[in-house]
């Protein structure tokens, strides 16, 4: 006679305890391992994106055109960060005097060359583009005071690029009115401002649903004498997400001369009580 054979409840609730005692010693043993290896790939990730982040403003300040980076003063007690300046995609050297020898020889086509005593239509420059300037972009020249940018008194717009004769330069530049560049300046180099830019600020403290912030970056706004923070206008692109604090301060004349300032920015994100802070220090160059 065959006999069925099994395991009795006795045998199943023994099988079952002796797992749950062998699963418990795993957990306490290998959870706290798994805990913190979660909470460094968290840290990993948010110094990441933090680093992208102020990577992306040092790389912005360091062709920002001169003398044009400032705090802007919050409009309100939100605890907004803002640090603003006019980017700069291209530049050179502009024609600092007329080419007597040729203008004797082909007075129907002179030479063009920036006057600072009189408004400026044309000038030839002596460098060759990276990037061809376009309709409506600005060129900045002698700009040695900040407000000098956004009020107009060291930038006009370009009209057109077109090449001159050979031994005139690479470029003429022709301008949308003539202007007159401020008097004094001896450097002979310009920069050019994107129409679809003009003035970029990164803005610190917009706030999400979560309470946390978002670190922005706003383009495509008026210049304006006066700014304040927050700017109101212009297109937002989120930087970095995640943000619980940041700090942007900057020094004009932090160098042995008033040609060099320096700028400290720091950002903190938070993740799921993870904390990671950074400050970078970049030296901004004020020589027009």
């Amino acid at each position: 006679m065959n006999k069925e054979r099994g395991f009795t409840l006795v045998e199943l609730v023994i099988v079952i305890m002796v797992t749950g005692i062998i699963a418990g010693i795993f957990a306490m043993q290998f959870g706290p391992a798994l805990q913190n290896y979660l909470a460094v790939g968290r840290r990993a990730n948010l110094t990441h994106l933090a680093d992208t982040a102020l990577r992306r403003m040092v790389t912005e300040i360091h062709t920002a055109v001169p003398n044009s980076l400032r705090l802007l003063p919050a409009q309100s007690a939100n605890g907004a960060s803002c640090l603003e300046m006019v980017p700069s995609s291209d530049g050179g050297r502009f024609r600092t005097a007329a080419d007597t020898q040729w203008d004797q020889a082909n007075p129907a086509n002179p030479s063009k060359w920036v006057d600072l005593t009189q408004p400026t239509s044309a000038f030839d420059v002596l460098t060759p583009f990276t990037t061809t300037p376009a309709q409506g972009d600005w060129v900045v020249i002698g700009n040695q005071n900040t407000a000098d940018v956004y009020t107009g008194v060291s930038r006009g717009q370009v009209e057109s690029v077109t090449t001159p004769p050979a031994s005139l330069g690479k470029s003429r530049i022709t301008l949308h009115q003539p202007k007159q560049f401020p008097y004094g300046y001896e450097g002979g180099r310009f920069y050019i401002v994107p129409k679809d830019l003009q003035a970029v600020t990164y803005m610190c403290g917009a706030t999400a649903q979560d309470g946390s912030r978002t670190l922005s970056r706003i383009v495509g706004y008026d210049f304006k004498d006066t700014q304040t923070c927050p700017v109101i206008g212009g297109k937002s692109a989120i930087v970095s997400t995640k943000v619980s604090n940041c700090n942007f301060a900057y020094d004009p004349s932090q160098g042995a001369t008033a040609q060099s300032g320096f700028a400290q920015l720091q950002l903190t994100l938070t993740d799921n009580g993870e904390t990671v802070t950074l400050t970078v220090g970049s030296q901004v160059e004020n020589m027009p």
